[in-house]
């Protein structure tokens, strides 16, 4: 069984990029199998510092082969702008890189879809969309009589299919208030798109043929999961959430690769929470303190630049996150940023209407109403950007380490001292 998973335990962003770029040269194959160009992961190398949105991490490491499965939606300007950013650096793309014919396409009519729903709940609780498309591509692809798969954009028909969405989706959203139907021109649409298919023919094939062949020859597989388990469409925190399956559970769906060919799941979180866009938060810190780990943690999107919600580590939802996506290991990233705080708090379990509940609640009403219940643990003070194993770290660190694992139920075996490669410690 070859294939192992990446995947986030938290809302996103707790830096998956950089696991999987540590992984990559144990493995022939990185797998990107779901989310879009909304995913944002920022992989450091030396002095270099990289930022991918369709791209696996594994693009970094010479010899490994780097798939965009079917559950990705592809916006082809942005991606095509990301292979040129890299080849500029001197980062070789050409057959090490295979994209799906069954990924769905991010076209011109899927933002301003989403762009006029984001305004018209600029009144209330936005969602936080990155406004790229994501989610109206996803919502297209189930409806099935819009959508447009990579291998669609080579079809005799192609044309033919642009001028008529683009017909159906002025009628659609002519009456939405803010759509900006009116730069909707099939013509240039189809022109554009059709030069977006050149560019990126080389690349565009069965990826499921592909990662099937591999895993059955042995090949060693690692899998990309994207956002984060919390953002799960179905498992998340509805409907602040996003438009995929982002937990362990959409691994094989996005892929096409059953679970029978996984062996190890690692699951990745921050050693405090953040958070993009609305929903229910519950240890969100409004005070200097989230501010300080805001600052410290440089906690602005890497996608959208927008400042994150910072809170402490909440015990209940990654221990929910961790059985759901069926994790065998924690990674734990961003120690680092803990050792300037005297003090940490983590939360152990939830208040909600008087009763102490340890289960993570399925609807956000209630997820709004918990009451964090917090155990503080001492700080450790103590610059650990330069630790090389676990005996190298301070006995409050390593205490912190044991407690995150106890309570969430699985061992860590990965913790991160500093955003570069070097500054990792496997704890195994």
């Amino acid at each position: 069984m070859p294939a192992t998973c990446v995947i986030g335990l938290q809302w996103g962003d707790e830096a998956k990029g950089k696991i999987v770029d540590l992984l990559t040269a144990q493995f022939d194959v990185v797998v990107r199998y779901q989310g879009g160009a909304n995913a944002g992961h920022t992989v450091v190398v030396g002095d270099q510092t990289y930022k991918l949105h369709h791209v696996p991490s594994g693009i970094l490491n010479p010899g490994v082969m780097n798939v965009v499965g079917p559950g990705v939606v592809v916006n082809p300007a942005t991606l095509l702008k990301e292979i040129q950013t890299l080849l500029d650096r001197q980062i070789p793309i050409g057959s090490n890189m295979l994209l799906s014919d069954r990924a769905h396409v991010v076209f011109p009519w899927h933002i301003v879809e989403d762009q006029a729903l984001n305004e018209s709940t600029a009144d209330g609780e936005n969602i936080g969309t990155t406004l790229r498309g994501i989610g109206p591509c996803y919502r297209d692809k189930v409806g099935r009589s819009h959508a447009f798969r990579l291998g669609d954009l080579y079809r005799a028909d192609f044309r033919e299919k642009v001028a008529r969405v683009v017909d159906a989706k002025k009628t659609l959203l002519s009456g939405w208030k803010n759509a900006r139907v009116e730069s909707l021109d099939a013509a240039a649409i189809h022109a554009e798109y059709h030069g977006y298919a050149e560019r990126l023919r080389p690349f565009v094939g069965d990826s499921t043929a592909y990662l099937l062949d591999a895993v059955e020859a042995g090949k060693r597989v690692l899998f990309e999961g994207a956002q984060g388990s919390l953002l799960d469409v179905d498992h998340g925190t509805y409907p602040f959430v996003t438009g995929s399956n982002s937990s362990g559970v959409g691994v094989s769906a996005g892929s096409g690769v059953p679970g029978r060919w996984i062996q190890k799941v690692i699951g990745v979180a921050k050693a405090y929470t953040t958070r993009v866009g609305g929903g229910p938060f519950p240890t969100e810190l409004h005070d200097e303190t989230g501010m300080r780990i805001r600052e410290l943690g440089r906690e602005y999107g890497t996608t959208t630049g927008r400042p994150r919600r910072c809170g402490w580590f909440d015990a209940v939802a990654v221990r929910y996150t961790a059985r759901l996506s069926g994790i065998d290991v924690i990674s734990l990233m961003m120690m680092d940023v803990l050792s300037h705080l005297p003090e940490i708090k983590v939360c152990v379990a939830y208040d909600l209407d008087g009763q102490r509940i340890h289960h993570f609640p399925s609807h956000v009403d209630d997820l709004r109403r918990v009451v964090p219940i917090y155990e503080t643990i001492p700080g450790w003070c103590q610059d650990v950007t330069g630790a090389k194993t676990a005996a190298d770290l301070p006995a409050g660190a390593r205490a912190y380490l044991a407690r995150i694992a106890e309570l969430v139920g699985r061992p860590v075996a990965i913790a991160s001292v500093g955003p570069g490669r070097a500054q990792t410690i496997m704890m195994e």
